[in-house]
C-alpha cells in the first residue's frame, strides 16, 4: 500500500473514487448527483488544499483518500459550498436534489419548532484542524485508512497543529472505533442530521476531536 499526496493527474481518477468510496455507507449519496456533491466534498480540496490530500494506491490504483485542511477557518464553509453547487448545477430543477433539501427544510423546521439542536459544523481554536476520509470497499481492512490518517497526522505535527476535529455519524459503528483507535474521542453530544435518511432511519452526527 503506498500513501502519497495528490497530484494533478490524479484529479479524473479521485473524483471517480469519490463515488466508488462511498458505497455501502449510510451517506453513499446524500442527494444523488455526484458532481455537485464532489463540488462541496472533494473539488476544494484539491483546488486550495492539494498538500493536505493524501491517496492511497494499491497496484496501480487509488483505492482511499482523505482530505484536510490545518485552518478551517480559513476554509470555505459547507453552506458556502453548497449554495454555489446549487446555483451552479441548478439543482432546484433537479428532482432528487430537490426532494432532499426540501425534506432538510422540513427537517429543521420541526427541529427548530421542538427546540432540538441539528448537527452544525465546529469551530473552536483548540482544533484548528479538520479531515474527511473515504476508503473504497475492496480496500477495507487493508491498512489503507490507517496509513492515510497516520500520514495526515504526521503533516499536522509538521505544521505545529493544535488539534484536529472530524465529524461522523453515529450510525456507522466502525467508522467510530477506527477514529477512537486513532486517538479521536466524541465532543459533544450527536445531532440530527437534517434531510438525510439510511433505510428510513434518520441520523446523527458526531463531531471527535484529537490533541496533539
Amino acid at each position: 500500500m503506498e500513501i502519497r499526496t495528490f497530484t494533478e493527474g490524479d484529479r479524473a481518477e479521485l473524483r471517480e473514487l469519490f463515488v466508488r468510496a462511498g458505497e455501502g455507507a449510510p451517506t453513499e449519496s446524500l442527494w444523488d448527483h455526484a458532481e455537485s456533491e464532489a463540488a462541496v466534498y472533494l473539488t476544494p480540496y484539491m483546488d486550495l488544499e492539494p498538500d493536505s490530500l493524501f491517496l492511497a494506491v494499491s497496484g496501480g490504483r487509488l483505492v482511499g483518500y482523505l482530505t484536510g485542511c490545518p485552518d478551517t477557518s480559513a476554509f470555505p464553509g459547507e453552506d458556502v459550498l453548497l449554495t454555489r453547487a446549487v446555483r451552479k448545477h441548478h439543482l432546484l430543477f433537479r428532482r432528487k436534489p430537490l426532494a432532499f433539501f426540501a425534506r432538510s427544510m422540513a427537517d429543521i423546521a420541526r427541529a427548530a419548532a421542538g427546540r432540538r439542536p441539528t448537527a452544525k459544523g465546529l469551530d473552536d481554536p483548540r482544533w484548528p484542524a479538520h479531515l474527511h476520509i473515504n476508503v473504497a470497499p475492496e480496500a477495507r481492512g487493508t491498512g489503507a485508512a490507517d496509513g492515510l490518517m497516520d500520514a495526515w497526522l504526521d503533516r499536522l505535527r509538521t505544521l505545529g497543529s493544535p488539534g484536529c476535529h472530524l465529524q461522523t455519524l453515529r450510525e456507522n459503528a466502525r467508522a467510530v472505533r477506527f477514529f477512537r483507535r486513532m486517538g479521536f474521542t466524541e465532543h459533544g453530544p450527536a445531532l440530527f442530521v437534517p434531510g438525510i435518511r439510511s433505510n428510513g432511519e434518520k441520523l446523527h452526527q458526531q463531531t471527535m476531536v484529537r490533541a496533539p
